[in-house]
């Protein structure tokens, strides 16, 4: 199925024959064609990747001819809408914008399922648990891999009591990555310690046939501890119990990666805290693939705060190793995953990495003495002492019955507050029974001893020869279970939203089709929690549903308080309907150079009133811009903050055949204000139906220029060849008029 750019990803193909869909390959895949310099553009790189097939470049990108760069990182974005149908379609977002691992977030109720599940029942949540969601999934992707030219990585969690069932259906249905650490259950969802490993031990040993890529959940410590910074020592402890715990079932070093966390974030000095403690994970697990993830802790509801803590990571992860980025979205603190602040993080990734291209060529961290280095060892040495003090009280189980865990205390330090766990206690307790003396199991993945010579000697190494392969070898023996609930499932949804994907009629969405979800920015001038209700009352004014307020941030007390809000518009838009101007036509160079042969133009340009910028009146007049003069038209420019009767004088002086003026400062509508004085002025001299006028700025509309007397008004996204098109056009017309 070949996806072509302008055409929507259709979930009903993608469902069409889902039963019989296999999946392409199996295992992880990393970014090829790292470590060689590459030239892009004009610009030599020494930390990327191969560059995609097909991509959305990111906007500044305009200036340097659209290039889009690929670092050499994978990375991740975490998708968690809770509708399978709808995360797809933020899949192909993201692999646009650079992502090339896929992971969709799993919730608390996972962690309890005791088997798998069938159906879409979308209460559950963000993660796919069902074969058809997965499936779904994974086949989605392979046309969008196919799109942009890239492998792309399916992500989900083996976790929770049906941990190994999970497993053997994500290593069948083609998953690349996922979490699994036995600790994740003990400590934060209270699975039995003793079914926690046993269950682990077997979901390692399917993911290791699969060679699916592990992320453990060490990192979850700091995002929980009262105090992060001081469980530095705690989380290389978790990690060397996971990633040990993994080799030892057979999973290959370069299939285990540490979900990698900084433990603080500014205010705090997050560079002296954070750096030595990634410089300390990578020297003692060398071995390993990392996975640097943002901190959630610190994270409240400002966009703009999140995405200046991920940009330090971002840098830690360049100074140290990353080979995986994780990208959690800006609006983790605020509990609302939507489409654009997925690609918005994923963007945040991929510009930052790709600006700090060579810094190791310029830049090293100093080892040699100094702060950094004692802290280092300082942290080495306490993960240490933390590890022989598990082995002192008689193993990891007994370290977690007494409250070792999460403890905010700085090790050696305890303050008592850790998370404790009781050997014979939590979900699953007394599940766990001792295999029978001829047990048999006559499976690919299976983990410990089988008794299998009995039967037959030659199957010692793959025991599923005996039944002529179990379902890894021959899918065809998966039973595919579809739909189960008649009001909850994909169908059910699709038929909802089906005017607004197969008609003209368009809706706003955040999350969802058809959720009809709008965000508002506003800024009142009063105290927070009157504005908080003030906004609330604004949005139903405006017409809005279910209006909430997702951000509040106090500009100063007394003089004001900025809020976000959300709604939902009752209303669809058919877009067929709507009286769309045709896109601005743009003559050649060649076109307009002829009419300026043939006609010579002169033009009089200046940023007008109080205006001191001219960067972007410079960008469309300059030659070396790719201004209007590199077509021969003669421009008297005039300056900044020229007075619009000057403007006009200098006009009628040159015999100039257009004004053009510029105008950034939009404060009480300044700029159409003096947009209207220029038409005026030419009115009264005699000259309006002689001369073209023009205005351009980032806040100019051309409707209401045209309104305020121009003939044309160029706003942000305006080039040279615009401009040059339309004056020379217009001029004609004044001309046969004439």
């Amino acid at each position: 199925m070949e996806l072509k750019p302008n055409e929507k990803l259709s979930v009903e193909n993608i469902l069409k024959d889902i039963d019989k869909y296999r999946p392409r390959r199996r295992g992880w895949t990393w970014r090829s064609g790292i470590d060689q310099n590459r030239k892009i553009g004009q610009f030599e790189y020494y930390d990327t990747a191969e560059p995609l097939k097909q991509s959305q470049p990111l906007p500044a990108s305009k200036g340097f001819n659209y290039i889009d760069p690929q670092p050499e990182n994978v990375i991740t974005t975490e998708i968690a809408s809770g509708r399978f149908e709808d995360d797809i379609r933020r899949m192909r977002m993201a692999a646009w914008h650079g992502a090339d691992h896929l992971m969709v977030i799993r919730t608390a109720g996972q962690s309890h399922f005791d088997g798998l599940i069938e159906g879409t029942p979308q209460g559950v949540g963000g993660i796919p648990v069902t074969r058809k969601q997965v499936r779904a999934q994974r086949k989605a992707l392979d046309i969008i891999e196919d799109e942009v030219g890239r492998p792309l990585n399916y992500h989900s969690y083996v976790s929770g009591v049906a941990g190994p069932e999970i497993a053997v259906m994500f290593a069948e249905e083609g998953v690349n990555g996922a979490h699994q650490d036995p600790q994740y259950n003990v400590l934060y969802r209270n699975i039995n310690m003793i079914r926690s490993f046993v269950d682990a031990a077997s979901a390692k040993k399917v993911m290791t046939w699969a060679e699916i890529a592990q992320i453990d959940g060490a990192h979850n410590a700091n995002a929980t501890a009262r105090e992060a910074w001081k469980v530095m020592p705690e989380l290389m402890v978790q990690h060397a119990i996971n990633s040990m715990f993994s080799v030892k079932v057979g999973m290959k070093k370069e299939n285990i990666c540490l979900s990698t966390v900084p433990p603080t974030a500014p205010p705090a000095p997050c560079m002296r805290l954070d750096l030595p403690y990634a410089v300390a994970l990578r020297e003692l697990f060398r071995d390993y693939k990392m996975r640097a993830q943002m901190n959630t802790k610190y994270m409240e509801s400002s966009t703009r705060e999140a995405t200046v803590t991920h940009t330090l990571n971002l840098l830690i992860s360049k100074l140290t190793r990353a080979e995986i980025q994780s990208t959690i979205t800006p609006d983790e603190g605020r509990n609302v995953p939507w489409h654009i602040y997925n690609i918005e993080a994923v963007d945040t990734a991929k510009q930052a990495l790709i600006g700090m291209d060579g810094l190791t060529e310029m830049v090293e961290i100093k080892r040699d003495k100094g702060e950094l280095v004692d802290k280092v060892r300082e942290l080495k040495e306490r993960a240490v002492l933390f590890m022989e003090e598990i082995i002192e009280v008689g193993g990891y189980f007994e370290a977690v019955e007494k409250g070792f865990f999460v403890d905010s205390g700085e090790y050696p330090e305890r303050n008592g507050d850790g998370i404790a766990r009781k050997i014979d206690g939590g979900i699953g307790v007394g599940t766990v029974y001792e295999r029978e003396p001829d047990y048999m199991a006559p499976v690919t993945a299976v983990f410990g001893y089988n008794n299998v010579e009995q039967y037959d000697k030659e199957a010692v190494d793959n025991p599923s020869k005996l039944m002529g392969g179990c379902t890894f070898e021959d899918p065809d023996k998966i039973v595919f279970i579809d739909e189960l609930d008649e009001n909850d499932n994909v169908n059910v949804r699709l038929e909802e939203t089906k005017e607004l994907r197969e008609t003209s009629k368009i809706k706003p969405e955040m999350e969802w089709a058809g959720d009809g979800i709008v965000q508002i920015t506003l800024f009142l001038p009063t105290k927070p929690r009157v504005a908080e209700f003030t906004a609330i009352e604004i949005g139903k004014k405006m017409g809005l549903e279910d209006v909430e307020v997702i951000h509040k941030e106090v500009m100063q007390e007394a003089e004001g308080t900025r809020i976000e809000l959300k709604g939902r518009v009752p209303f669809t838009i058919d877009t067929d309907e709507l009286i769309i101007p045709p896109e601005p036509e743009v003559m050649t160079e060649d076109e307009i150079r002829a009419d300026i042969e043939a006609n010579p133009m002169k033009v009089v340009a200046g940023t007008v009133g109080e205006d001191e910028h001219s960067v972007g009146l410079r960008e469309i007049i300059d030659i070396k811009h790719g201004g209007i003069e590199k077509y021969g038209i003669e421009c008297e420019y005039l300056g900044t903050s020229v007075p619009v009767e000057k403007l006009v004088d200098a006009a009628i002086e040159t015999n100039a055949d257009a004004i053009l003026a510029s105008t950034i400062i939009s404060h009480d509508d300044i700029h159409y204000k003096n947009m209207k004085r220029i038409h005026e002025l030419c009115v009264e001299k005699g000259i309006r139906d002689k001369i073209v006028l023009v205005s351009g700025g980032t806040q100019v509309s051309n409707e209401l220029a045209v309104k305020s007397g121009m003939d044309a008004g160029f706003g942000r996204g305006s080039n040279g060849g615009h401009v040059a098109t339309f004056i020379v056009k217009k001029r004609r017309e004044i001309k046969n008029e004439d």
